[in-house]
């Protein structure tokens, strides 16, 4: 699989926990066979490639976005017809406990035949389609997708181009939908709004753009497949009652069009009911899923078009890098560190070793008799402004929380603000606290934090149980690809 970013001037992206398999929400799509059409194209192949034309600059995580994008898409044209009811009801599917998926796997639509070859297929939606700091900065559910179909389809390859852009809904969609979706010749478009719709756009208008959207990319040769969006902690600004009045739109839009709808909403439910600790840990915020949730979306979605249960708990990790270091040495510019102690230190020695010529400015980051919500607090007022090369988070045991929920979330949002807003723009690791002290283990937190960096897509620095090596021998590694 490729995934290719192309950055249009002004543009900015809306962008485990478990160690058990939340795979594709078997029989989640009851399948209404329309006629196939279009041709499928074959793009590259395994493996995570960006190639980002331009850097996206960072802004306001609450500042609504505006312009075009593309990254990857798919190939496959798709007729579907699917309406399936949300999760809880009568007619929801039985599921394996700790997942959200059907104890057996269901009929491939008949379109998959064609699909299966490879293709171009592009995901458009918003915030959660795109790739922001939610994910970590390098990928999300379209890439994820874009595994799980070539997980099915070994042989074939894949082109998924990314259109998803913060802020948006479905009136944005329709007013950017032939620059960012059709000039792109896709054979499957996949549609993802609502959480903002929801705020904003009346029922009846969301239902209408929706229609529309599937109609003019149907009429440019494309099939489509809608996608409820995720679920959400309940908040005054997104009730949970009123994210499944849209989701049951999305559902009906599908059934009348007769395409098909991958319900992530519902598959997202099912696991919410079975463990609601393990699906919090799927969140990265309120709303938006961490790159963890996004491979239980893609599961979904593939098993919407495929039939079969695929599981991305293996889903290759991309290595640490130091480009923007290098960049900024090659720009004989001063390389700008943010380090939390003792790695403000270390991390000088470091980068002197590794580039002699280097000029470096190393910013501390205080840590002592700080709480974690302080910490939460100091990095959405520091990191972004500071715009860095590098940022070392290394946040101590003994940077406290009231519960663990304020845990995960404080800890989650420490990482979202040490990220550039949209696509990652200087390298953010983690170090884990047992690098530093391994004498005063906290089993239930050392655990967690390696959970949500792993959620988060971020290279964690760690120290196995026995590792005598020194803190610099281990930073040093940890670099290593």
């Amino acid at each position: 699989m490729r995934r290719d970013y192309q950055c249009i001037p002004s543009t900015l992206w809306c962008v485990c926990i478990t160690s058990c398999s939340f795979a594709f929400f078997a029989g989640l799509v009851q399948l209404n066979a329309a006629a196939p059409r279009g041709p499928a194209n074959s793009v590259q192949t395994l493996g995570i490639q960006f190639s980002p034309a331009n850097a996206l600059k960072s802004r306001n995580p609450d500042t609504p976005s505006v312009g075009s994008v593309s990254h990857t898409r798919l190939t496959t044209s798709i007729t579907i017809a699917s309406a399936l009811p949300l999760a809880g009801s009568a007619d929801t599917p039985d599921s394996k406990p700790g997942s959200a998926t059907q104890n057996s796997e269901t009929a491939s639509h008949p379109y998959w035949e064609k699909l299966k070859k490879g293709g171009r297929i592009v995901c458009l939606g918003d915030s959660v389609t795109g790739v922001y700091y939610h994910t970590g900065g390098k990928r999300a559910y379209t890439d994820m997708f874009g595994m799980a179909l070539q997980k099915s389809a070994p042989q074939a390859t894949f082109n998924m181009i990314n259109a998803g852009i913060s802020g948006n809904t479905t009136i944005n969609g329709l007013d950017r939908l032939d620059r960012d979706v059709l000039q792109h010749k896709p054979d499957l478009v996949t549609v993802m709004f609502g959480l903002n719709d929801m705020t904003r756009v009346p029922p009846d208008q969301y239902r209408a753009n929706l229609t529309t959207i599937v109609q003019r990319c149907e009429a440019a040769g494309a099939k489509v497949m809608l996608c409820t969006p995720n679920n959400v902690i309940d908040t005054g600004s997104r009730p949970i009652v009123k994210l499944e009045q849209y989701c049951a739109i999305v559902r009906e839009v599908g059934k009348t069009l007769g395409i098909p709808v991958a319900d992530c909403y519902a598959g997202m439910e099912v696991l919410r009911k079975q463990d609601a600790d393990r699906w919090r840990l799927l969140l990265s915020d309120e709303i938006h899923p961490n790159l963890e949730g996004h491979k239980r979306m893609a599961e979904i979605m593939s098993q919407a078009l495929t039939g079969k249960i695929v599981n991305l708990d293996d889903a290759p990790t991309t290595p640490p890098s130091l480009a923007g270091v290098e960049a900024a040495i090659k720009a004989n510019r001063k390389v700008k560190v943010l380090a939390m102690p003792p790695y403000d230190a270390e991390i000088k020695e470091f980068l002197i070793k590794r580039f002699p010529t280097a000029q470096l400015d190393i910013v501390k980051w205080e840590v002592s008799d700080r709480t974690l919500p302080q910490l939460d607090q100091d990095a959405k007022e520091r990191v972004r402004a500071l715009h860095p090369d590098l940022v070392v988070i290394a946040v101590p045991r003994t940077a406290k929380s009231t519960s663990r929920e304020e845990l995960i979330r404080s800890y989650s949002w420490v990482m979202n603000w040490s990220l550039s807003f949209g696509l990652k723009e200087w390298e953010c690791i983690v170090v884990h606290p047992a690098v530093a002290d391994p004498d005063h283990p906290d089993a239930e937190y050392d655990t967690l934090v390696r959970q949500l960096v792993k959620a988060q897509d971020l290279h964690l620095i760690d120290r196995k149980e026995g590792d005598k090596r020194t803190t610099a021998e281990i930073l040093s590694a940890g670099f290593v690809p």
